[in-house]
């Protein structure tokens, strides 16, 4: 069964949408704020996410900001706001879709079908949060901690660590951290990647200069190990 969070803080919406799609054979879960929705995300792990912008606490985009910190799951933006403005962001944050209020039932359901039909494959991970045996990485709320204490990253720290921790085990080119973190003007300053990878380590490993979790591939890239 298809799994859908409702993410909306009108109960008028939340209980139609709850109503309709649960009568179509989807589980439905509902959240009336951002706080909220993040927990239930990371609790249950839903297939899809319907989700409006205008919420009590935290803006939609800070939830889909949260979301794709950890996960792939389709998300339909719902929302009054039909500025492009406000399309451009949501879009550029993260979401697969955007849906604009008053909306057709027939039409939010098939732009859920196929949201869920092109992300049939399985997650960057399954769970947002990463522990080595020496530091954890929060995915959602973008903090790093060791030994307890929270670690101060950089912008431009977090940026490398989150590529690496988000495809573990995986051998990631110099090419496409510079572009990631960088930008795509900047693919030859590899003296970038070593700086910020030192600094890494530095916070991070308990010996930098014989790393566990933060692998170099000489001439290639670098790899995170769990």
């Amino acid at each position: 069964m298809t799994s859908v969070l409702v993410v909306d803080d009108e109960p008028q919406i939340v209980r139609a949408l709850r109503i309709n799609l649960g009568a179509r054979g989807y589980h439905v879960m509902t959240a009336y704020d951002g706080k909220t929705a993040l927990g239930i995300a990371v609790e249950h792990k839903p297939d899809v996410v319907v989700l409006d912008l205008g919420l009590p606490d935290i803006s939609g985009v800070d939830v889909i900001a949260g979301l794709r910190g950890w996960t792939t799951v389709p998300i339909i933006v719902l929302s009054a706001r039909t500025e492009s403005a406000s399309k451009v962001e949501a879009l550029d944050a993260g979401a697969d879709d955007y849906v604009t209020k008053p909306f057709g039932m027939d039409e939010l359901l098939a732009r859920l079908r196929a949201a869920v039909r092109r992300t049939a494959v399985s997650q960057v991970t399954d769970d947002p949060i990463v522990k080595t045996a020496t530091f954890t990485v929060d995915l959602v709320i973008k903090k790093v901690h060791r030994d307890v204490a929270e670690v101060h990253l950089t912008p431009t720290e977090w940026g490398l660590l989150e590529i690496l921790v988000r495809n573990p085990g995986r051998l990631v080119s110099q090419k496409q951290l510079l572009s990631e973190v960088w930008g795509p003007t900047h693919v030859g300053e590899s003296q970038y990647l070593r700086v910020y990878m030192a600094q890494l380590r530095r916070k991070l490993e308990v010996d930098p200069s014989h790393p566990r979790h933060l692998i170099t591939e000489p001439g290639m890239g670098y790899r995170f190990e769990p």
